[in-house]
């Protein structure tokens, strides 16, 4: 059994939960790896010891967009100072 996921890695998300996730590319839903070993074993009921291969290949690999930070030199204005005499 073949699947397809998108791993997205965000090492500086706000909760842990978001910093490694899973998803299907068409649904964006989280895989529910359990029911899908289920599904491959079939559907007679009892305990199973099962051997799970996991390959992963990297198919594509997107970056997030850089983020360019600008520094503001911002010079204080005499209108701000005139304001100030006139109170």
């Amino acid at each position: 059994m073949l699947k397809h996921y998108i791993l997205s890695l965000n090492p500086t998300a706000k909760h842990e939960w978001d910093r490694c996730v899973l998803r299907e590319p068409l649904t964006a839903k989280r895989p529910d790896i359990a029911r899908i070993v289920a599904d491959a074993v079939g559907s007679q009921q009892g305990n199973y010891l099962v051997s799970v291969n996991i390959e992963v290949q990297v198919l594509e690999h997107v970056s997030p967009p850089q983020i360019e930070q600008l520094s503001l030199n911002i010079a204080p204005t005499p209108e701000k100072s005139q304001l100030r005499e006139a109170a």
